[in-house]
């Protein structure tokens, strides 16, 4: 993993960031310029509609960039020693904070998949209930856990 490192370095680090970038930053655009857009909708059954599909886009675009975020980062710990270095209690916060990001994203995934289905056939209440909390309460903390998370990575990298 080492010589992979610093024969990839740059790309490593950039492929890094860009998963970061868009899954983080895909959350800002949803909670901040989407949400507040969609709740001027006044059919409820559109307005959940619509919002389980974008919810849907949003989690299947960011599916592959936690992978990279995954591979790219256990690439790193590796190569430079990220668990034993100078550094290792920024390493573990950062890890600690994707891996609790990883679990919510997982636990809203899921719901949203279930409100689908339910929605599908009709069952709007049950629908509804079951996401009502992602985008006021676990969409807000992946939000701020991964800010946290890229001002740790910045710091990592000796530039903060």
């Amino acid at each position: 993993m080492t010589e992979l490192f610093h024969n990839y370095a740059h790309l490593i680090v950039f492929l890094h960031v860009l998963g970061a970038f868009v899954w983080v930053g895909g959350m800002i655009a949803v909670r901040v310029a989407v949400h507040p857009v969609m709740q001027s909708i006044d059919d409820p059954k559109i307005k959940l509609g619509k919002t389980l599909e974008i919810t849907g886009r949003l989690f299947n675009l960011v599916m592959p960039f936690i992978a990279i975020i995954l591979a790219t980062g256990l690439i790193m710990a590796i190569a430079l020693g990220g668990h034993h270095g100078a550094q290792k209690a920024l390493f573990l916060a950062k890890e600690t904070i994707w891996t609790v990001m990883t679990i919510n994203y997982a636990y809203m995934y899921f719901k949203r998949a279930k409100a689908w289905k339910l929605f599908g056939v009709g069952d709007l209440p049950a629908a509804k209930a079951l996401v009502a909390n992602i985008p006021n309460l676990l969409l807000p903390i992946n939000i701020v856990l991964g800010v946290t998370a890229l001002w740790l990575g910045v710091s990592l990298r000796g530039l903060g």
